[in-house]
């Protein structure tokens, strides 16, 4: 996958407002571990695309924002293989 991947804030935070059956409006900005494993699952499908995330990154996803981050530098680092 080459240049920036088109995902977005707004699309994160509709996923999780999928997942908790609450309007977007209305989700929170702090991301849980059932959030997070959601999330991954989600992106993955949506690029198909393993995300090879590290202890590291994982521990650091406290928010939408911080997800974003880290999905962002994931999906746009050359895939193995």
């Amino acid at each position: 996958m080459a240049g920036q991947p088109d995902l977005g804030r707004a699309d994160l935070v509709s996923m999780l407002a999928e997942l908790t059956a609450r309007p977007v409006d209305q989700v929170s900005d702090r991301i849980g571990s059932m959030e997070l494993a959601w999330l991954v699952h989600l992106v993955e499908q949506r690029y198909d695309r393993r995300m090879e995330l590290t202890d590291d990154q994982l521990a650091g996803i406290r928010t939408v924002d911080d997800a974003l981050a880290v999905f962002h530098t994931s999906l746009t680092t050359p895939a193995d293989g």
